[in-house]
């Protein structure tokens, strides 16, 4: 029986599971996780979450809310 899935996730080791329920064969209908971070040496370049890289991947949407609440 396969599921519709709403994944939350940021860090990488929520990316095994995220690919596990993918491989299953549920549909994952979006993927939540936090806005990407400012990086590098000035921080100027914004880095993805492992989570939200992976659901690209894998190309499921991406929601970065600035609030688990909004």
């Amino acid at each position: 029986m396969s599921l519709r899935v709403i994944f939350m996730g940021t860090p990488e080791f929520s990316v095994p599971t995220l690919r596990a329920i993918a491989e299953a064969g549920h549909e994952i209908v979006a993927v939540y996780t936090q806005p990407p971070r400012a990086a590098g040496r000035r921080g100027l370049e914004l880095t993805p979450s492992p989570a939200q890289r992976e659901a690209e991947r894998l190309g499921i949407e991406v929601r970065t809310p600035a609030s688990p609440l909004s």
